[in-house]
């Protein structure tokens, strides 16, 4: 406050300081009274709003007295420990309206009792408004601060959490339940964990997609690595993984895979290396999102990565000699030749050449890996071999 306030205000400043803690029961008591919160609610005690009432009432009178400049450190305290109670930011911003009123009123029949001229005492209303702006004002910055705070450090829990399921190390069920409900997932799947490769260290992959999903009230649970941003999500529809793999693709800048469906959290860590694979898959079309294969040809490929890249290089070892567009030519005939069920009338129009030519390309990898086309055994042999191709490079 500038310069020193007309003796008659110092009075009734020194008078209401005297009765700050009878009047700071009284206005908890009116705060109690009329806010329907606080009347309801005993999130916090009487006792902690009257401390509240009488600490901001001081700094107040003391400004009034012309001891100090005004002190919003009381406003502070108390939007930092209202954010922490949990108690509802509007219910204390009317809990000060209610407060200032009172101490207003009591302030002018202090005055009026002591015969302070009209002017002092309209000079004294106008020095508890602005101390109402400036303490109501430090009160919400305090409790915003507070609540910025409790939100980072949830959600860093929570990334935590998601981390620790990822990666195996929570495995009893009653810790697996009690995660689940700390990240507002249901404790039985259907889930599917996503996996999208990040631009760089740091940097999203799928950038806002926890709030896009939350929109369509689909449950995601997220944590960013140094290659991925990967997540948990529960698919509590048939029709739910549809509804993902299009906000995905409005928002994917990199390729993303989708593991295949589970129920257990449990099993997540393997549903993170699944949907890591597909990462890996050259995705259909424009789209960059890839859902595992669930075939048991692709589960029985990704089974035992070490093992099963021996065996694919027992079987594909000499196409691997070939210049890389040749073996690329190979492998993708071989690939439309199996998905339109061996038949190169239809393999041709798929990849746009002659049936003849498909015929000669599959008969180069008989000759190369020695294997026939007209064995079962040896169909399945190949089969395995370019999945494990494709899914283990």
């Amino acid at each position: 406050m500038e310069g020193r306030p007309d003796p008659p205000i110092v009075e009734v400043g020194d008078a209401m300081l005297a009765r700050a803690d009878e009047l700071g029961a009284a206005m908890a008591a009116v705060i109690r009274r009329d806010i329907d919160y606080y009347r309801s609610n005993t999130l916090v005690s009487t006792e902690e709003i009257q401390r509240s009432c009488s600490a901001n009432m001081t700094f107040v009178f003391h400004a009034l007295a012309g001891d100090t400049d005004m002190d919003v450190s009381a406003a502070e305290a108390t939007g930092t420990s209202r954010a922490l109670a949990g108690v509802p930011l509007p219910a204390v911003m009317a809990a000060y309206r209610v407060g200032f009123r009172f101490m207003w009123e009591n302030t002018v029949a202090e005055a009026r009792s002591r015969g302070v001229p009209l002017d002092a005492i309209l000079n004294a209303t106008s020095q508890i408004l602005v101390a109402q702006d400036m303490f109501t004002q430090a009160m919400t910055d305090a409790y915003r601060h507070q609540q910025t705070i409790q939100v980072l450090n949830h959600e860093e829990e929570r990334s935590a959490l998601v981390e620790a399921l990822l990666f195996h190390r929570i495995t009893d069920i009653q810790s697996l339940w009690e995660t689940a409900d700390l990240l507002r997932l249901p404790t039985s799947g259907p889930y599917v964990v996503v996996a999208a490769q990040v631009p760089a260290i740091g940097k999203l992959g799928v950038p806002e997609i926890a709030s896009k999903l939350d929109v369509r009230d689909i449950r995601s649970a997220w944590r960013l690595l140094p290659d991925l941003q990967v997540g948990i999500v529960f698919l509590r529809r048939p029709d739910i993984l549809h509804e993902l793999i299009e906000v995905l693709d409005t928002v994917a800048t990199s390729r993303v895979g989708i593991s295949p469906q589970f129920d257990d959290l449990s099993e997540t860590s393997e549903a993170l290396r699944l949907a890591r694979i597909a990462t890996g898959e050259r995705p259909s079309g424009d789209s960059l999102i890839t859902v595992f294969d669930g075939s048991a040809l692709a589960f029985a490929a990704v089974s035992a990565p070490e093992a099963m890249k021996r065996i694919g290089k027992s079987v594909l070892g000499p196409i691997d000699d070939l210049p890389p567009e040749e073996r690329k030519i190979l492998v993708d005939t071989f690939a439309a030749w199996l998905d339109t069920g061996g038949s190169a009338n239809e393999t041709a129009a798929k990849i746009y050449c002659h049936p003849n030519t498909v015929r000669h390309r599959l008969h180069r990898i008989e000759e190369w890996t020695g294997k026939s086309l007209s064995r079962p055994r040896d169909v399945a042999e190949l089969c395995l071999a370019f999945e494990i191709d494709r899914l283990l490079p």
